[in-house]
């Protein structure tokens, strides 16, 4: 049996038994006026952060979500798109389908703007999307690509990248992890499936993003997840898991490599009306300026003492520049 049988065995006994502290979202639900979620819903919250952010769903999106769960982030999806077959979701798993459905059927009763037919419920693989290419706006996974092997995870990234269209939005939580990771630990199928052993360090993550051709990447939210310990796991260290929020938008690959949003601010406290730096950067004295990681480090060589750049704070919100 392969470990990705392993993870199959593991939501289908979460499907025919919620399990409310499976992922142990860190993230509050999102409230929507007019929105309610039915219990066995947020019981079946299945993952470590939220996909599910206003910003990127304007003008009603074609939203595709990878890993079902129990329903709760596509019926938060479709608070946006209220549209037939405006979100489509995909699950390996049919007990996990089945039940989703049922839940989707319970959310109708309990909130008069939805329809069940605003979500698409198909069987598929992440690794093989049913989806046409660049049919999507906005695609998203939630505590799932963290359990594959990484050639795997390279063939679910770039799926993604296939189904979306051009800047589209690839929304991602996962797991992450700074320490290293024990080899039995990561070859443990059990723990994988439970979204702990396959935690990657967040650069790596990054790079395997932006490897497939994602322009630019924003890191949202970086929180505390799991501890791994030496009393209930077989490690002789302490492993602190985090869990981050990631949206990865498919633009142009600039000539000097991607744009990756960490968090990063600058701000000019000079004499002048502002600073420019020729190359497309304008700070205006003591307005705070979100910038990449890569003008971020071309601000900070500049050794002004006039030009305040600030540590990744690992949340990013929009804005700024590249």
């Amino acid at each position: 049996m392969s470990y990705l049988d392993t993870a199959k065995n593991v939501y289908k006994e979460a499907a025919m038994k919620p399990e409310a502290g499976l992922c142990c979202t860190t993230t509050p639900v999102w409230k929507f006026p007019g929105l309610e979620i039915p219990k066995k819903m947020l019981e079946m919250n299945y993952g470590c952060g939220s996909t599910v952010n206003p910003r990127d769903l304007v003008n009603k999106p074609t939203v595709l979500y990878v890993g079902v769960g129990g329903g709760m982030e596509l019926l938060q999806f479709a608070y946006f798109s209220r549209k037939i077959d405006g979100v489509i979701g995909i699950d390996v798993v049919d007990e996990m389908l089945e039940v989703c459905s049922e839940n989707l059927e319970e959310a109708e009763k309990q909130n008069n703007w939805f329809h069940s037919d605003f979500v698409e419920l198909k069987k598929g693989n992440a690794l093989e999307l049913p989806v046409e290419n660049e049919s999507i706006d906005v695609a998203a996974q939630n505590c799932l690509f963290n359990i594959f092997h990484k050639e795997d995870l390279v063939k679910a990234l770039k799926e993604m990248y296939r189904v979306l269209k051009p800047h589209g939005r690839l929304t991602l939580s996962d797991p992450i992890c700074e320490s290293e990771m024990p080899q039995n630990l990561r070859n443990d199928e059990r723990l994988r499936a439970l979204c702990l052993s396959g935690a990657l360090p967040l650069q790596e993550y990054i790079n395997m993003i932006t490897e497939i051709g994602f322009g630019t990447v924003e890191i949202r939210a970086k929180r505390p997840y799991r501890m791994l310990d030496s009393k209930h796991y077989d490690t002789d260290k302490l492993i602190y898991i985090e869990s981050v929020e990631v949206c990865a938008i498919k633009d142009p690959m600039p000539a000097d490599g991607p744009c990756v949003f960490t968090g990063k601010t600058a701000i000019y406290f000079g004499e002048e009306a502002h600073f420019d730096d020729g190359n497309g950067h304008v700070l205006t004295p003591n307005q705070p300026l979100a910038v990449c990681d890569k003008t971020a480090n071309v601000l900070a060589a500049l050794n002004r003492n006039d030009i305040f750049v600030s540590e990744s704070t690992f949340f990013y919100d929009g804005g700024g520049c590249c």
